[in-house]
């Protein structure tokens, strides 16, 4: 368990990385991976991302001697990117099983039926694989920070030896507890963001403006002079996410709200691209 699926990614890096030793992750990741990675003292090995997501065969090419963690987000957050499960598993078979694979699954819930899958069957036979999971996106639960990791029983116990006591309150265990048999919520979850989406990409179609299709609770759009439509949409009371960090200095990634809040921000993003 984890303070959310944060703190169980610096549990995998203190766990498995130092000094001396590298970590694999792709351009556009999550920026957790490389902070981990870098707090750790280990190296970074940035592979060069394929269409706005994980290069997965180029990825396991780049594993060298000394790698010890391969990081993969799917979906990819602030891209929106996924990888399906064909793609995945073949990624699994290549890497060696002494270098440990963390895929982060935080945005899982939200992904179509039609491409869903069941990655935690994967664990008996990958026993290097780490998959983590939070309450914090479909299940409404961020602000009481509970997140977790499956994993092989040896690879979990040197995880439990790094993490900090009681890091998951009782109150939001037993939130997170009465959350998982609340199946009707996270289908209404479901529904809404796809709805969103929708909506959100017919706008920015209208709008003339590019997106990376995405398979999470948000969506990352191509906005030009990205920091400046920034402050026009703030200056509107309008709050997105500017992505230059990530390498995507000319793109600003919005999460998928309610009809009124996406209609709102697409009203505000047309006074921002022409003011």
């Amino acid at each position: 368990m984890g303070n959310g699926s944060n703190d169980v990614l610096e549990m995998a890096a203190r766990a498995f990385l130092a000094a001396g030793v590298s970590a694999v992750y792709s351009a556009h990741a999550f920026a957790v991976y490389p902070l981990a990675t870098q707090a750790s003292g280990a190296t970074s090995i940035v592979v060069p991302a394929k269409d706005f997501g994980h290069d997965l065969e180029a990825m396991a090419a780049a594993v060298r001697a000394d790698t010890r963690v391969v990081w993969i987000a799917n979906p990819n957050n602030p891209t929106g990117t996924f990888a399906p499960a064909a793609s995945l598993e073949a990624c699994l078979q290549r890497i060696p099983r002494r270098v440990i694979v963390v895929l982060d699954e935080a945005y899982h819930e939200y992904l179509p039926d039609e491409v869903q899958f069941d990655s935690m069957r994967w664990l008996e036979r990958f026993p290097n694989l780490i998959i983590t999971r939070t309450f914090s996106k479909a299940y409404g639960l961020a602000g009481l920070r509970v997140g977790f990791a499956v994993a092989h029983p040896e690879v979990a116990d040197l995880m439990n030896r790094v993490r900090q006591p009681f890091n998951v309150s009782t109150i939001a265990q037993a939130a997170a507890q009465a959350a998982l048999g609340d199946v009707e919520f996270v289908e209404r979850s479901r529904n809404l963001n796809r709805r969103g989406l929708r909506q959100l990409c017919d706008g920015l179609d209208r709008l003339g403006r590019g997106y990376i299709p995405s398979f999470g609770n948000f969506l990352t759009l191509h906005a030009g002079a990205a920091a400046s439509v920034y402050q026009r949409l703030l200056q509107q009371g309008v709050i997105v996410r500017p992505i230059a960090g990530y390498g995507l200095p000319e793109h600003l990634r919005v999460t998928i709200g309610l009809e009124a809040e996406n209609e709102r921000f697409l009203q505000a993003l047309q006074v921002a691209l022409h003011a």
